[in-house]
C-alpha cells in the first residue's frame, strides 16, 4: 500500500532484511498456546521465544501477561522477538467469530513502539493478526501506522510465499 510508510515485501518475515537491530513482531494467543502459524518458522529458527512464552504464561499470576500485554526476547546480537499477545484464544471447529482483538494488537504495538525506539530498532512482521487470528489488515495496518510509521520507527511488513 503506497503512501502509509511501511515496506512490503515478499519472504520470510522470521529472516529480516536489512542493518541495524531489528525486531520480529507477531500476535501470540492468551491461552499459552504456540504451535500453529508463524511461530513455527520462528520455533525452527530460535527455541527463546517459544520458551520465553510459555514461560511468561505458565507464570501469568505473577506478571502482566495478558490481551496488550508484549514480551521481547533476544535471539540474537542484533535481533529480537516481540511476542504481542493480541488473540482471545483459538479459532476451532465450532467457534463463532474470530481470536483476533484489535484493541489488544494497539496496546502491543504501543508497548513494541516503545521498545523499537529504545533500542533504535526497525520492525519487521508478517500481516500480524490475520492469519490464524482471523483479522482483516485493513483493521491491523493502520494501527501499525499509527503507532510505529507515526513514531518514525522503520517497519517491513512480508507476505511468504510458500
Amino acid at each position: 500500500m503506497p503512501g502509509t510508510g511501511i515496506t512490503y515485501v515478499r519472504g520470510d518475515a522470521s529472516a529480516p532484511h536489512g542493518k541495524g537491530v531489528k525486531i520480529i513482531a507477531h500476535v501470540c494467543n492468551d491461552l499459552g498456546g504456540w504451535g500453529k502459524g508463524f511461530v513455527l518458522a520462528l520455533s525452527r529458527r530460535w527455541p527463546e521465544p517459544e520458551k520465553a512464552y510459555r514461560a511468561w504464561h505458565r507464570e501469568r499470576a505473577r506478571n502482566d501477561f495478558g490481551l496488550g500485554a508484549a514480551q521481547f526476547v533476544q535471539v540474537e546480537p542484533y535481533v529480537w522477538v516481540a511476542n504481542l499477545v493480541g488473540q482471545r484464544g483459538i479459532r476451532t471447529g465450532r467457534s463463532s467469530g474470530v481470536p483476533v482483538r484489535y484493541e489488544a494488537i494497539d496496546a502491543g504495538l504501543a508497548r513494541l513502539a516503545v521498545k523499537a525506539e529504545e533500542l533504535g530498532a526497525s520492525v519487521h512482521m508478517p500481516r500480524i493478526g490475520c492469519g490464524l487470528a482471523g483479522g482483516k489488515w485493513v483493521l491491523v495496518e493502520p494501527l501499525v501506522v499509527e503507532r510505529l510509521v507515526a513514531r518514525g520507527i522503520g517497519v517491513t511488513v512480508y507476505d511468504f510465499e510458500a
